[in-house]
């Protein structure tokens, strides 16, 4: 080995002092481009700044944070031998016609569903229906099921 050295050692010479020099002028090469580009080297650094701080807006304004919000309400089970609550289907104004309305409704049929179960027209259980719900001072038919639940009207 101390033999290749001493046989290279003008080569090896050349060649450390050749990527020196070569090391310095691209350090030059870089200080004169830092010095003439300097207005567009900052303008690059605050576009990429901006970039940055836009894509992570569109983030958070595009997935925001979801808060979840439980709502307790009390569940009316009802009990195998029910019966109607006839002071307050009177109370209310609930006809038996309205009533069996009501109860289809319940069971989740639609206004053709409950006009052939009950053999008559659509336009009559449309009637049938607005009045129930004005009769409850409800605007849905699910808040509908539910007062009349609690009232004990239907099961």
């Amino acid at each position: 080995m101390s033999n290749f050295l001493k046989q290279n050692k003008l080569i090896l010479l050349y060649g450390v002092s050749l990527a020196l020099l070569l090391f310095f002028l691209k350090w030059l090469e870089m200080q004169f481009l830092i010095v003439n580009y300097t207005f567009e080297i900052y303008i690059g650094a605050i576009a990429i700044l901006f970039t940055g701080l836009g894509i992570w807006l569109s983030l958070k304004l595009i997935n925001p944070q979801i808060e979840t919000v439980i709502v307790e309400k009390s569940v009316y089970v009802n009990p195998p031998d029910f019966s109607v609550n006839e002071a307050e289907r009177t109370k209310v104004g609930l006809s038996k016609r309205e009533l069996e309305v009501l109860q289809l409704i319940a069971e989740g049929l639609s206004n053709q569903e409950i006009a052939s179960r009950l053999f008559v027209s659509l336009n009559t259980v449309k009637t049938h229906s607005s009045k129930v719900l004005e009769k409850l001072e409800v605007k849905r038919r699910t808040q509908a099921i539910e007062k009349a639940k609690r009232l004990s009207l239907i099961p």
